[in-house]
């Protein structure tokens, strides 16, 4: 799809941002929620009439809730059954028709719908407000165009993070928008396009072409050294549409929550999900965990509720066994955590605990990027096996080749290269930073224009 690439993103930017400046503060919500649809239905026009009638379908059912108190658990219970459905329809009916005839119930056929690129995101966005709203955490938002710009807003409409309606409800009313905020967003942004363009497409790349060799050319070094990349390449690819879109929020008056928050130093795999994608984690533990009773209902019930979110965090991501898995194998480890590993982690020295979350994240990282089992537990094979070689020629070409980049993606996983280069710049450099930023966008639009098309990684949930 045409608007999935980072190239019509980027070009896009610059012609919505003039034009949002240069309107009234009272029809910027106006502007934005047309530019927002604009921009989502380039590729695809006919997806932008479903997101309407989500976005219809929402509102009306808030405004029930508000004016009807006596009927308004029925009307949530009945805008979750449509949210659900729609998001249910396009993501996952083919997956359950195509296991069904394989179990020999051929009652169906698998249709072959496109996935609406970011349905994940826009259906719990838009879902937050008439349950915030049921639970008296909000008001009623009476107008149309305000909540329409709320769910379409297009720095963070595809792929997130997931903004509540609480957390910018009063944004949506009055907002400031001031030099420094354009300044801050300009420099987040291009951060994260950094990120996205220099760090995490160069160590896709590698992934790509060790992951594509043959069993005979494949060493351990190799396969570590590959899954260690697309570790790099989901994080930078995630976190820097993140920064991208925190940093375009600014740049419009919004202030959105922060979704990561340095994951690959974390000391548990409980501390590792509470630093990665935050908003997700936040919408299952406060919309599905807490309503199921959370850790009030004793132990073994908090197990099957985590057991619970951790299936339904896994089928979100896609519609395959493997992401299913993915999120049973996370489920797990949080609860053995939860019985007693935490307790060990939390006594032993800091490099051990990362160490174990490295290898537990690498494990799980290779079930999310592989949907076939068969490749994935090759390729695990290929990590753990004894007999396997444990290098060879193709892992120093990749390493000569790409280390430079590769000793970067490792400093900027910490918050250390972050710290030291805002003091330095601070202390002495502050006038290059404008030069900075241009020489980074130079590079990033110069790689961006020869690779034509850039998709990131998390549109095709």
């Amino acid at each position: 799809m045409v608007f999935s690439s980072l190239t019509f993103l980027f070009f896009y930017l610059p012609i919505s941002l003039v034009l949002y400046y240069i309107t009234p503060f009272r029809f910027r919500n106006l502007v934005l929620f047309i530019v927002s649809l604009f921009f989502y239905g380039w590729g695809e026009p006919i997806y932008v009439v479903l997101m309407l009638i989500s976005i219809l379908a929402n509102y009306l059912f808030g405004l029930w809730i508000d004016r009807d108190s006596i009927h308004a658990k029925t009307a949530l219970v009945l805008c979750i059954i449509f949210n659900l459905s729609l998001l249910g329809f396009f993501k996952y009916y083919d997956f359950l028709i195509t296991n069904l005839n394989a179990l020999g119930v051929n009652l169906l056929h698998p249709l072959h719908v496109g996935l609406p690129i970011g349905i994940s995101f826009y259906t719990f966005q838009a879902m937050s407000y008439p349950i915030d709203l049921y639970r008296k955490e909000c008001t009623v938002q009476p107008s149309f165009i305000n909540f329409g710009a709320y769910v379409t807003m297009f720095p963070q409409l595809i792929a997130g993070p997931i903004v509540r309606y609480v957390d910018v409800a009063n944004q949506l009313a009055k907002r400031k928008l001031t030099s420094r905020n354009i300044n801050d967003g300009l420099i987040r942004f291009t951060i994260g396009l950094s990120k996205k363009v220099l760090l995490a497409n160069t160590a896709g790349r590698v992934f790509t072409q060790i992951s594509a060799l043959p069993a005979d050319q494949m060493s351990k070094a190799a396969s570590w050294l590959g899954i260690i990349c697309y570790a790099f390449q989901i994080y930078f690819d995630f976190s820097g549409y993140s920064d991208m879109a925190i940093g375009l929020g600014k740049m419009l008056g919004f202030t959105f929550l922060e979704n990561f928050n340095y994951p690959y130093i974390a000391t548990s795999i409980t501390d590792f999900w509470r630093r990665w994608h935050i908003s997700l984690s936040t919408w299952f533990r406060d919309y599905v965990y807490i309503p199921l009773g959370g850790n009030r209902k004793g132990l073994k019930r908090q197990l099957l509720n985590m057991l619970i979110v951790w299936l339904c965090t896994g089928f979100w991501h896609g519609a395959s066994w493997n992401f299913i898995f993915w999120g049973l194998f996370y489920g797990l480890i949080l609860m053995l955590e939860k019985i007693f590993l935490l307790r060990y982690l939390e006594k032993c020295p800091k490099w051990i605990a990362r160490f174990y979350v490295w290898i537990v994240v690498l494990v799980a990282w290779v079930f999310f990027a592989f949907t076939d089992f068969h490749q994935g537990f090759a390729y695990l094979r290929q990590m753990f096996a004894p007999n396997v070689p444990l290098y060879n020629s193709i892992v120093l070409y990749h390493l000569v080749n790409n280390g430079f980049i590769l000793v970067i993606c490792c400093l900027a996983i910490t918050p250390i290269a972050k710290t030291r280069c805002n003091l330095f710049a601070h202390r002495y450099f502050r006038f290059l930073q404008p030069i900075l930023l241009v020489v980074l966008l130079t590079i990033c639009v110069a790689n961006i224009v020869n690779a034509g098309y850039n998709p990131f990684l998390y549109f095709r949930f």
